[in-house]
């Protein structure tokens, strides 16, 4: 009996958690499927990972499906949405589809990392339709925090689907395009089997600001600022930062860029065409020549970035600018979640300078790229799903988007989280199974999983330090010489004030000449004995045991 024809959904990243977005469709019989993937973003580590520089979706799934898979669809720029393609995509070939400032960015970042592997990419952006596969994808354009953004209508022969993205309406934005109201309703009436939704400010009730009155307001600040002001973004929002642009000449100040991020992604913007009816920006040679009340200045480090412009100005160390007592710093953006202490490192870095400082809860300084409550329900009106599947969110920004869905008069909601197989259609949706996923990690110029990577130990190293011990033995076993203790990372003295190297030296001693002299001859007792008496010491006089590495040799 033939198999029959089946369409699913399988996340491998992004729901569940905020970040790292990836998305598999697969169309097919079970053991013949095509799939296309959507989007393929990153997440930033935490201090739970030290080293590791990024964290990528693993994909391991596609491993014995290369064949398969028919190409890669990127909604937008944003880092938790291309940024794993570049690493990725060598593994892969497939075509990849992308807007023009996606395709721009996406060759900066490799120009900048000097990486040599070049993304072809296939341009595709709002109005635009494409067969891959059996699928056929229409974007469909949206409003958001970065230029260029869309949903993606996709059709199969078991139903349509619409995978909004990041997406908000706003009716008067810095930057377009508007939320195609119109096309989402024309969609809507074919008939839409599921829509894959934002969640990410499901619990926050109402409408989104627009980005216009976020301009008026940081007009407000700026006029009422006696000195100079500085406006922290993230560097991808590029209608913040026309915002900002269009506020500081509406009070009659000049404009400096600083931060390579942010000059790079409004270098592409005006590669593309983004920045028409922005005046020039100043040079930072010129920034000391400009009165304290006729500057603003747009720089990176909003997220607390150790080696960003902000926190190099909150520690003094820019070589021609330098803010003083009086002036104003504006964040113009939301912490995101684990980011707060360093931000308010900075924070007080700069109070302690005498800055003022202004956030989000002082004045309407920023606006999220992502819809709220009556914004969803707008987005249902529009499309009309027999089905919903929340995604992009944590646990509880998918609960709350099921809730408001279900309230909405979706009838059918299913639970989905990463690696989880969704059927939807034919029949009732339902998860027929899990799929491997998880992270694999990014540390230096190597990509591996969390053994590969040796993150484990260097949990370790960073908790409990390391001591290295070598001993060399004689003929008869005996000491040849004095042994070779080096602790990293350990304190310098023990509870008794005794020099911490000293001790561990005895525990040595005392471990070796505790054994036999007959005994020594298996060296590898020799050492897994000295290995647990250097944890034991150190454990009695200090609380912690330390990764030990003991080298143990004889002499002929």
């Amino acid at each position: 009996m033939t198999e029959k024809n089946e369409l699913v959904f399988l996340p491998l990243g992004g729901v569940g958690e905020i970040g790292m977005n990836l998305a598999l469709y697969g169309y097919g019989p079970a053991a013949n499927r095509e799939w296309i993937m959507v989007d393929c973003g990153v997440t930033f580590p935490g201090p739970d990972l030290p080293g590791v520089d990024l964290v990528l979706p693993d994909i391991r799934f596609l491993a014995d499906k290369l064949k398969s898979l028919k190409g890669i669809v990127i909604t937008h720029a944003h880092e938790d949405h291309y940024g794993a393609l570049s690493d990725l995509w060598p593994g892969l070939n497939v075509p990849v589809y992308a807007s023009p400032f996606t395709a721009g960015m996406l060759e900066a970042k490799r120009q900048y990392e000097r990486s040599r592997n070049e993304v072809p990419i296939t341009i595709f952006k709002q109005g635009d339709r494409v067969q891959i596969g059996p699928f056929e994808v229409e974007a469909v354009g949206v409003n958001h925090s970065i230029p260029e953004p869309m949903s993606l209508v996709i059709r199969t022969p078991l139903g349509n689907l619409v995978h909004t993205g990041d997406w908000k309406i706003d009716h008067a934005p810095s930057l377009g395009p508007l939320t195609d109201g119109e096309r989402f309703t024309a969609v809507g009436d074919e008939g839409v089997l599921a829509l894959m939704c934002d969640s990410t400010n499901a619990l926050r009730d109402g409408v989104s600001p627009s980005e216009e009155e976020v301009s008026a307001s940081l007009e407000k600040v700026i006029r009422s600022a006696e000195g100079r002001v500085a406006i922290t973004t993230f560097s991808s929002n590029v209608g913040r930062i026309r915002s900002i642009a269009k506020a500081a000449a509406g009070a009659g100040r000049e404009v400096l860029l600083m931060g390579s991020s942010m000059k790079r992604v409004v270098q592409v913007a005006r590669d593309v065409g983004l920045m028409e009816g922005i005046p020039p920006f100043i040079s930072e040679d010129e920034f000391g020549f400009i009165p304290r009340d006729r500057v603003v200045v747009i720089l990176t480090g909003s997220q607390g970035e150790p080696r960003a412009a902000l926190a190099k100005i909150a520690r003094d160390e820019m070589r021609n600018v330098a803010f003083s007592s009086g002036d104003t710093v504006v964040f113009s953006s939301r912490a995101i979640p684990g980011n707060e202490k360093a931000i308010n490192e900075i924070k007080n870095g700069l109070i302690e300078q005498g800055i003022l400082i202004v956030t989000d809860s002082d004045a309407l300084v920023h606006v999220s790229g992502h819809p709220r409550r009556n914004e969803l329900k707008q987005m249902y009106q529009w499309i009309r799903p027999k089905l919903l599947v929340p995604v992009h969110g944590e646990a509880a920004h998918l609960v709350g988007q099921m809730e408001l869905g279900l309230q909405s008069g979706i009838p059918n909601v299913p639970r989905v989280r990463n690696g989880d197989i969704l059927r939807l259609a034919p029949g009732m949706a339902q998860v027929i199974g899990e799929a491997p996923h998880g992270r694999i990690f990014k540390d230096g110029s190597l990509i591996g999983d969390f053994q590969e990577m040796g993150i484990g130990d260097r949990r370790k190293l960073s908790f409990a330090g390391h001591v290295s011990v070598n001993v060399v033995l004689d003929a008869r076993y005996d000491f040849a010489s004095d042994p070779i203790v080096v602790p990293i990372g350990l304190p310098e003295f023990d509870d008794e004030g005794e020099d911490m190297n000293d001790t561990l030296y005895d525990a040595v001693l005392g471990a070796v000449e505790s054994i036999p002299r007959a005994r020594r001859k298996d060296l590898a007792m020799v050492q897994e004995a000295v290995r647990r008496a250097i944890r034991g010491t150190a454990n009695d006089v200090w609380g912690k045991k330390p990764v030990v590495t003991v080298f143990i040799n004889r002499m002929s």
